[in-house]
């Protein structure tokens, strides 16, 4: 008899059954978490108020128009869907947030919730240690769809943003986090990563938006640095959508028409994707420094951050089709770098066209 039996064996066999089991499964009731349900016309947020930490909310199928915040560890806020119908979290007047998080809200989740039409953000975490959004919808919110800033160890996945007048998903300044799995359209930018470190951005689709997914390094925030960002297997198509930002802010900058951009940040790998259509340039690499020609902003404001990109590869990408309508300065191909940074490197990709030619 082997000597992985007994007690060990089924510790084990139940580990794995755990895994394969979906997560609201979990949540709705096998993992000895106390429950509560909120039916339509009740208050989310008196339910949150009124429970205890480590708590399930089950959300019933409706419209609630209200903003949520949670400060409180371990509180899952659960959509519940009947037929076609499910939850929707809309803003009342003036409302700036839909749901908010803060450093207290450890072990924060939110799923198969909607939330829409709120002056700032759908979702904002600030500072929280263990999150997950998973099949969240935002649509046609003021800045950013879902936002974690200066949080960590997070998991967005299945998630679906649209119409926000920044940024689809936005992580800000945080690290240990993985974005998989979700799809953005309609927004000025689609998937941005600012000043993180470790963050994975896998298996997403980024369509229609002015530029697909951004890995940047910008001046004047906490964080001064960004590493080891990984951008592999997603499909970044036909990002020419119109520049709608806000006219004071530095999204209304950005050129239409860029597949992925990394500026500034260093170890940064941009594999295995598809890219296709995108007017302006497919894969870009350059100098946090290209914001200050885009943007018109001085080179000094960036004298905290070393702005130049490094040891970042580009490899096993198709870029195809890309750079059609080639802006002054900065020209357009399906590959184009801007000549800064050290131990950058292209391998392996399908492409046409490259700025320069060839790349190292």
């Amino acid at each position: 008899m082997s000597a992985f039996s007994g007690s060990k064996r089924q510790a084990a066999l139940r580990s794995a059954a755990i895994e394969l089991l979906e997560p609201r499964q979990l949540l709705s009731g096998t993992s000895h978490r106390p429950s509560v349900t909120v039916h339509a016309g009740d208050s989310i947020q008196a339910a949150v108020d009124a429970a205890l930490p480590g708590t399930d909310i089950l959300i019933d199928p409706g419209t609630y128009m209200e903003s949520v915040t949670v400060a409180k560890a371990g509180i899952h806020l659960i959509g519940k869907s009947k037929g076609n119908k499910g939850v929707t979290l809309d803003a009342p007047a003036g409302a700036a947030n839909g749901v908010r998080a803060t450093a207290a809200a450890t072990g924060f989740e939110l799923s198969s919730v909607t939330i829409q039409n709120f002056a700032n953000d759908g979702v904002i975490l600030v500072g929280v240690a263990g999150f997950e959004l998973d099949h969240v919808i935002t649509t046609n919110n003021g800045a950013y769809g879902l936002f974690p800033i200066k949080s960590t160890n997070g998991v967005i996945e299945g998630c679906v943003a649209s119409g926000q007048a920044d940024t689809g998903i936005y992580v800000g300044q945080s690290e240990n986090v993985a974005v998989r799995g979700c799809s953005v359209f309609n927004n000025v930018e689609g998937i941005s990563i600012e000043n993180c470190s470790h963050v994975d951005v896998t298996g997403n689709l980024a369509y229609d938006n002015v530029i697909g997914i951004a890995s940047f390094l910008l001046p004047g925030l906490t964080v001064k640095t960004s590493s080891d960002i990984d951008i592999t297997g997603n499909v970044v198509l036909h990002n020419n959508h119109v520049n709608f930002g806000d006219p004071d802010d530095l999204a209304s900058k950005i050129p239409t028409g860029t597949g992925i951009m990394v500026l500034g940040t260093d170890s940064t790998r941009v594999q295995a994707n598809v890219v296709f259509g995108n007017q302006f340039a497919g894969i870009v690499v350059a100098s946090s420094l290209t914001l200050a020609v885009v943007a018109g902003f001085p080179p000094a404001a960036f004298a905290d951050i070393d702005p130049s990109p490094d040891n970042d590869v580009v490899r096993f990408n198709i870029a195809l089709g890309n750079g059609t309508q080639p802006i002054p300065v900065f020209g357009g191909a399906d590959l184009l770098w801007d000549g800064s940074g050290t131990g950058n490197h292209w391998s392996n990709n399908l492409f046409k066209t490259a700025s320069p030619s060839p790349l190292p």
